[in-house]
């Protein structure tokens, strides 16, 4: 089973900017979304998480070795890093849905987004079938696994919201995946900021 674990809230977050690169540590609630996180999950046969900081220490509440996998950071934002999302205009949000192959400037493509994350779950895939294995990643990353798991475009990724700490599954056989759990919050439920 793929365990896709969104990093906890940080206060980029919080402030409603686009993180993409920067490199935020969790805030005192992305503390603890992570811990109930891990709590929920259980223990598995692996942990990967991507680079940055909080996707690392997301990961590290579960209590286990961490792999690397630079294929599972997040969307690079480019000179939009740290920009209030509001501060996009709606005119650019349109094309953007529109064109996969849109770049913010000086940024990644969904398309080159896509293109990384299902090289990282195909060499993952085969050892899921038999194995747990949590990959701890962001917002555009996972939701490129569950277009990944569902055979659709990266476009679906603009219809999906996956909350701070949301947990999905995606069980595989050796020819395909399914989606199993998506966004699951239950365990964050009730904490206090």
């Amino acid at each position: 089973m793929l365990i896709l674990l969104r990093h906890g809230r940080t206060k980029a977050n919080a402030g409603g900017l686009l993180q993409g690169r920067i490199d935020p540590e969790l805030d005192e609630l992305g503390v603890q979304q992570a811990a109930a996180a891990a709590a929920h999950i259980g223990p598995v046969d692996r942990v990967i998480a991507s680079p940055l900081v909080r996707a690392q220490q997301t990961a590290a509440a579960l209590g286990q070795p961490i792999e690397t996998d630079d294929r599972f950071i997040e969307l690079d934002y480019g000179e939009w890093e740290a920009k209030p999302v509001k501060d996009v205009p709606p005119e650019t949000w349109q094309q953007w849905r529109a064109d996969l192959d849109f770049r913010p400037p000086g940024g990644e493509t969904l398309n080159e987004l896509g293109t990384r994350v299902r090289s990282g779950l195909a060499d993952l895939a085969v050892d899921a079938v038999h194995q747990d294995i949590v990959v701890v990643s962001h917002v555009s990353p996972i939701k490129a696994s569950v277009a990944w798991a569902l055979g659709t475009s990266d476009a679906t990724t603009w219809r999906l919201f996956l909350g701070q700490a949301s947990i999905c599954r995606i069980a595989t056989t050796l020819d395909s995946a399914r989606l199993i759990e998506f966004n699951v919050t239950s365990h964050i439920e009730g904490l206090t900021r």
